[in-house]
């Protein structure tokens, strides 16, 4: 059309430029093309934990949720182990490209102040991405245990203290630095801890009566307590949980301070192109503002938690100090 000049490139003058300047224009040509086209191949979200625990829901429904809205592929691997920190330290030594994050929970900030050597440093091997999911921690026991609520728990274990262990997901995670701290505040100090590679092997531990007591987040528990074959009996968020109005928090309870959260978020490998973090962030946030990804994510036992990678970081680092400051006052032996 006469008047309107297409352009498909830089003029020639532009070019000429370029030259002048000793800039290679195909260089700089191909990085446009390179950024508009990520994710070109699938992103990999790796999980800390073993399946079937909270950290591999939520991945499992964000990754869906993501291939549904953007036509990309996103694939979730677990690399569970050592509290966290075989994963966690896969994800820091990745290459930093775009195609490996990192679906962390709070065991990031807490493994700073319990081990006494970490294959990653949260500040410098980690760019927060994008907070996805809070769920309350939970005191759960078998339905045909006689105790109606944590005080009464309290009482028959200490009058049967050889009998009762408590069953907590890995060291480092949430519920068993809660259950650490029930048993230094309780004076409950023979309730052995069995700990194990993740949520829902806990929660099968009691679901086989190999325990007494669970120390967990909700998620892996809450279609048992909802079936009536797992009665919970206190949850540690703020506030009670709205699916279960009659189960009152620990504070309530009595239990000062006592509130335990499992949050879940994405990281990337620090030195990630700033665009593919900005991508991630951004669809991620999409998707958790839909009420489809809401619904589905309360269903698990999770409140969705829509805040990019600026306001992550404020959280860890909050909660690194906490948390030291928690396993201090607890006497809870560094490892």
């Amino acid at each position: 059309m006469a008047g309107i000049r297409k352009s498909f490139g830089p003029s020639r003058r532009t070019v000429m430029k370029w030259a002048a300047l000793g800039v290679s224009a195909p260089g700089i040509l191909q990085v446009t093309p390179a950024l508009a086209a990520y994710p070109e191949r699938p992103v990999k979200l790796v999980v800390a934990n073993t399946p079937g625990g909270p950290s591999d829901i939520v991945a499992r429904i964000t990754a869906a949720a993501l291939e549904q809205k953007t036509g990309k592929t996103f694939i979730v691997e677990n690399r569970g182990g050592a509290g966290g920190n075989i994963g966690m330290g896969f994800v820091a030594n990745a290459e930093p490209d775009g195609y490996t994050i990192l679906l962390a929970t709070n065991a990031i900030s807490v493994n700073v102040g319990l081990y006494n050597k970490l294959p990653y440093d949260p500040y410098k091997d980690f760019v927060g991405v994008s907070e996805i999911a809070t769920s309350p921690n939970t005191f759960v026991v078998r339905s045909e245990l006689p105790t109606k609520n944590i005080k009464e728990f309290i009482a028959l274990a200490k009058s049967n203290a050889d009998k009762f262990n408590v069953a907590t997901p890995p060291i480092g995670t949430t519920p068993q630095l809660q259950a650490e701290v029930f048993k230094f505040r309780t004076g409950l100090s023979k309730l052995d801890d069995v700990v194990f590679k993740g949520g829902g092997e806990a929660i099968q531990a009691l679901l086989g009566n190999t325990v007494q007591l669970s120390s967990g987040s909700l998620p892996p528990a809450s279609p048992h307590i909802k079936a009536g074959v797992l009665r919970c009996l206190a949850v540690t968020g703020e506030e009670r949980w709205p699916d279960l109005p009659d189960v009152p928090t620990m504070v309530e309870e009595g239990f000062k301070d006592f509130v335990f959260a499992t949050d879940t978020a994405l990281f990337a490998p620090a030195k990630t192109p700033p665009e593919a973090v900005a991508w991630v962030e951004r669809e991620t946030l999409a998707v958790l503002g839909t009420p489809d990804m809401r619904e589905k994510l309360f269903k698990a036992g999770f409140q969705v938690r829509p805040k990019g990678g600026k306001a992550l970081f404020t959280r860890m680092d909050h909660e690194v100090k906490l948390f030291k400051d928690v396993i201090e006052r607890a006497n809870i032996q560094k490892l």
